[in-house]
């Protein structure tokens, strides 16, 4: 049989099959070839078995709450049940620092946690740890400040001192409205207490003090050259 001959003969055959396979096309699995069964490789650590555990016997663990800048935030909450969730968590730093919800952020090894999540979502499932630490970042720069320990009267006295706390930096910051309010804006930006408020505002969005001080001299800089 010579080339032109088979070509021939292909597409003749080619000519009698359908060009497109109908959308009710069904084949038989019987004529497929045989193949051999697909093996999963095995996992590198078997799943741990879902354990049914009576009330009050579940796993508790200690969880640490520190602000990674200003405000300083250091609060302590012993004994939480590994099903806290990171809402929770957020509620009693707003409650013990005095800043809105809306404003916290909670980090767990450097990864932001969505308040959907559970501690256990968030620690090693062999559950041998007994201690777990979340970073608080607060945007916005709210003004909060609070140390408290371990629960009890010792988080009640933690309580009072944050709401003196919050109760002198309210003051405090009436009394320096009230004093801005007499100057006109010159002598507001010409003082050193404004640049350092805006300052710690840039560090605080962008994260970066190195940056913010090369924002904050742009600003400045700015200004003098307007006022002369």
């Amino acid at each position: 049989m010579t080339e032109l001959s088979f070509a021939q003969k292909f597409l003749t055959a080619l000519n009698s099959q359908p060009i497109r396979i109908p959308s009710d096309h069904v084949e038989d699995a019987k004529k497929y070839p045989p193949r051999p069964a697909a093996i999963l490789p095995k996992m590198p650590r078997p799943m741990s078995k879902r354990q049914t555990l009576a009330p009050g016997q579940e796993s508790s663990i200690n969880i640490t709450l520190r602000s990674i800048r200003n405000p300083p935030i250091d609060i302590t909450l012993p004994g939480q049940p590994v099903s806290t969730s990171v809402l929770d968590l957020k509620h009693a730093v707003s409650e013990r620092a005095r800043i809105p919800l809306d404003q916290i952020r909670l980090l767990h090894k450097k990864k932001p946690c969505s308040d959907t999540k559970a501690v256990s979502d968030l620690v090693e499932p062999t559950g041998k740890e007994k201690e777990v630490e979340f970073s608080v970042m607060v945007i916005w720069g709210a003004a909060g400040s609070v140390s408290a320990g371990g629960g009890g009267g010792g988080g009640g006295g933690g309580g009072g001192r944050a709401a003196e706390a919050g109760g002198e930096g309210e003051g405090d910051g009436a009394e320096v409205r009230q004093q801005r309010g007499t100057l006109g804006i010159k002598e507001v930006l010409g003082t050193e207490e404004f640049w350092e408020d805006l300052r710690r505002f840039l560090e605080t969005r962008l994260g970066d003090r190195s940056a913010s001080e090369d924002v904050l001299s742009v600003f400045r800089n700015a200004w003098k050259g307007q006022t002369g």
